[in-house]
C-alpha cells in the first residue's frame, strides 16, 4: 500500500494519476470533499475514466495535527509520499503555517517509524534552500538562515528538520525541492494561479526571476527517488531559471491574451503591499499582494538542477513545452 498525503493538491493529484496508470495500490488522504472533483478532471483530461478515482483510491479524510487519527491511514502502507502543506505569504497565516508543515510532518515522521514503512519521500520546496554567497547559484549545499525570510521558508526548512530528524532516528526517506510548479490544477490556488492572472488581464511585471518545473518531472523525480536505494538525501527540482517577465509572457501568449506591459517599480511595489494590508485588516479578506511576496516578486533566485540530473540521468521538460501543455487544458476550462 502507498500512502499520499494531499493528494488532491497540484503534486498529489498528478502522483496519483501516475500511481493508478501503473496499477499501484493506494490511500490518499484530503481535508475537502469537493477537491475530489479536481483529481477526477485531472484523470479525465488524462484519458482516463474518473471512476477510477473512486474506484482506486481509498481516501481517507483526516488532520495531520491529529496523530491519532492519522494512524489509520498507516495500516499496512510501506510508501509514504508526503506532499501535504500549506503555501502562504500572508503573515496572518503564520500559525496555521508553522501547524500544518511543521508539526504535521512530524506526526508523519513519526508514524512512519512507527509503522516501519519502508521509504516515505517528502515534498519540500527550494524556499527551504539557503542563498547562495555573492547571489550566484544556489544548490542542495547552500546553508539556510532565517535573515527575514517568509514564513512559509521558515515552515518548510524547519518541516525538513523533521525529516532529517528521522532520518537519524531509523527513517528512509529522501527529500525533493521543487521550484515553482507549472501544470494544470485549480486554477484559484497554488502556482495554476499565474495563469488565471494573465488571463484577467494581467499588466504588470517585475525585475525578479525564480527557477520553474513541469508538475509531471516532479512526480518522476519522486517515483524514482523512492524506488531506488538512495536515501538520506535532498534534491533540487528545476527545469529551467526564468525571469518573471518571460514567464507571463510565454503564459500570455500560450492563451492569446495580451503580454504584461508595465515594469513594476519598488516603490509602486511597497505602496500596493501596503494597501492590501490596510484592506485585509478591515475587511478581514486575504491580501492580493503582501510585504513577503512583493520582495520576492523583486529578487532574482538561481538554482542548479544538477545533482538529480547527475543521480537520475533525468532530462526536464521545457517551461515553453510547460506552459503550453498547461494552456491546453486551461482554456478547455474557460
Amino acid at each position: 500500500m502507498i500512502l499520499v498525503t494531499g493528494g488532491t493538491g497540484l503534486v498529489g493529484s498528478h502522483l496519483l494519476l501516475e500511481l493508478i496508470n501503473d496499477n499501484k495500490i493506494v490511500r490518499a488522504t484530503f481535508r475537502d470533499e469537493n477537491s475530489i472533483q479536481k483529481v477526477k478532471q485531472l484523470f479525465k483530461w488524462n484519458n482516463l475514466p474518473t471512476r477510477l478515482v473512486d474506484e482506486k483510491i481509498e481516501w481517507i479524510k483526516t488532520d495531520l495535527l491529529n496523530p491519532e487519527d492519522l494512524k489509520k491511514c498507516f495500516i499496512d502502507v510501506r510508501e509514504v509520499y508526503h506532499c501535504a502543506a500549506m503555501v502562504s505569504f500572508n503573515k496572518r497565516d503564520k500559525k496555521s503555517l508553522f501547524q500544518t508543515n511543521i508539526e504535521g510532518t512530524a506526526n508523519i515522521v513519526n508514524l512512519a517509524l512507527d509503522f516501519g514503512v519502508n521509504k516515505l519521500c517528502y515534498v519540500s520546496s527550494t524556499a527551504a534552500v539557503g542563498k547562495a554567497p555573492k547571489n550566484g547559484i544556489r544548490t542542495e549545499d547552500c546553508h539556510w538562515q532565517d535573515d527575514g525570510v517568509s514564513n512559509y521558508s521558515v515552515s518548510k526548512y524547519l518541516a525538513e528538520m523533521e525529516v532529517w530528524r528521522g532520518i537519524e532516528e531509523g527513517l528512509n526517506a529522501v527529500i525533493v525541492n521543487p521550484s515553482v510548479i507549472i501544470g494544470p490544477g485549480n486554477w484559484n490556488a497554488s502556482s495554476s494561479n499565474l495563469f488565471l492572472k494573465v488571463w484577467n488581464g494581467l499588466k504588470f511585471y517585475s525585475k525578479g526571476g525564480n527557477a520553474f518545473v513541469d508538475v509531471r518531472d516532479v512526480v518522476k523525480s519522486m517515483l524514482a527517488l523512492t524506488n531506488s536505494n538512495i536515501t538520506a538525501e535532498r534534491f533540487l527540482v528545476i527545469s529551467e531559471n526564468l525571469s518573471f517577465r518571460d514567464l507571463f509572457n510565454q503564459i500570455a501568449i500560450s492563451i492569446d491574451k495580451p503580454i504584461p506591459h508595465v515594469k513594476a517599480k519598488q516603490w509602486m511595489l511597497n505602496l500596493l503591499w501596503r494597501f492590501e494590508a490596510v484592506k485585509s485588516f478591515i475587511f478581514g479578506i486575504n491580501p492580493l499582494v503582501t510585504k513577503e511576496s512583493a520582495a520576492s516578486a523583486m529578487t532574482v533566485a538561481i538554482y542548479s538542477n544538477q545533482k538529480i540530473k547527475d543521480a537520475l540521468k533525468i532530462e526536464f521538460i521545457p517551461i515553453e513545452a510547460s506552459i503550453k501543455h498547461t494552456s491546453t487544458f486551461f482554456l478547455s476550462d474557460k
